[in-house]
């Protein structure tokens, strides 16, 4: 429940925008809703989920569960299926009707082609793939005037060496999308109650400018975010032949592969596997990181990791001031003994 302490505070509500595959919640949504309710509780405000679509009702509750103190059921026939023109001016309406303070959406692709629409239709700030969100304060320098209590919006800049704070003082809804895995999944409160909102939208067939002929989907091979045993290769791998050796260690293990910017934009392994700032994030229980230096960018993504191993030439390489165990050498020598010791061990 939402305390009324009688001190000053927003009226709007925090949004977080849901997204699902057909009739499953998308769980880069439910991290954003986490952290969404931290928001609402410094703001002392009601935190809101908001669906679109057929069958969404029996998800509201879902919603609840993870966070939201209400859910907002968008139906229409022509909200079927996702189309940007339908569902900006779908979600515009209700965003100028109910106006939250701030909106909030997962940096999946639908979110990244939904949010921008928005925020150009409403004409406020939007702030793309942050990496953190808090509430504080802001001084305009040219003015002075300070806002409190709004939306501070934090992501890497200039290619992740400058960590940026962004600000929207003067419109709402403050909007963001926030990268997958910044955030951790809230825990399941099956206990929960909250409000579901059913709102008919007044889209017509006019809106729909374009029509989904065939719809096609693919199954994820890659589950980082899942995963409880990651092994990442690095550009110190040097070929893509070489990057063979992470996979078969991987396999020996029973885990993920994972891999360094560089290594993907190398060729030695595809952008699904990537990690770090321009990846996803990770926190699996071991972490095995081979030839990678330790990049800032790179660590962002998997320093959280229970235990880390790091293999690299370098002894003053910066993954080593993470690692919790340390094997300097060459990856390419050592990889191929961790093999053999480990069959031989497991045997």
């Amino acid at each position: 429940m939402i305390k009324d302490t009688g001190k000053s505070k927003q009226t709007g509500e925090v949004w977080v925008f849901i997204q699902r595959y057909e009739k499953e919640l998308e769980e880069a949504s439910l991290e954003v809703l986490g952290k969404a309710r931290q928001l609402a509780e410094k703001l002392q405000v009601a935190v809101a989920g908001i669906i679109v679509g057929e069958h969404s009702e029996g998800l509201a509750q879902h919603i609840i569960e993870y966070g939201a103190h209400r859910v907002y059921v968008l139906n229409s026939v022509y909200l079927r299926g996702y189309t940007s023109s339908a569902y900006t001016k779908a979600l515009c309406s209700l965003i100028e009707d109910k106006k939250p303070s701030i909106m909030l959406m997962a940096a999946t692709p639908q979110g990244r082609d939904l949010a921008p629409r928005i925020a150009s239709k409403l004409r406020v700030g939007l702030t793309a793939d942050c990496t953190d969100l808090r509430i504080g304060s802001y001084t305009d320098p040219k003015t002075g005037k300070k806002h409190n209590n709004i939306l501070l919006q934090i992501r890497p800049a200039w290619g992740g060496n400058v960590i940026a704070t962004i600000v929207n003082p003067q419109t709402r809804p403050q909007m963001a999308t926030i990268r997958e895995g910044m955030m951790k999944l809230p825990a399941r409160n099956r206990a929960a109650r909250g409000e579901v909102v059913h709102i008919q939208s007044d889209i017509e067939r006019a809106d729909i400018i374009t029509t989904i002929l065939q719809q096609q989907h693919v199954a994820r091979t890659v589950n980082l975010k899942q995963a409880p045993i990651i092994v990442a290769g690095g550009a110190g791998l040097g070929t893509k032949e070489n990057f063979q050796l992470v996979r078969e260690l991987a396999r020996l293990f029973g885990a993920e592969v994972g891999a360094t910017r560089a290594a993907v934009d190398a060729g030695f392994s595809g952008h699904e596997h990537q990690i770090g700032q321009t990846g996803i994030t990770v926190r699996p229980k071991l972490y095995i990181a081979c030839g990678i230096s330790g990049a800032v960018q790179h660590l962002a993504g998997m320093e959280e990791s229970g235990r880390i191993v790091a293999i690299n030439t370098d002894p003053e390489a910066p993954i080593f001031s993470i690692a919790h165990y340390g094997i300097v050498g060459d990856v390419r020598e050592v990889i191929p003994k961790l093999i053999r010791n480990y069959r031989i061990l497991s045997h």
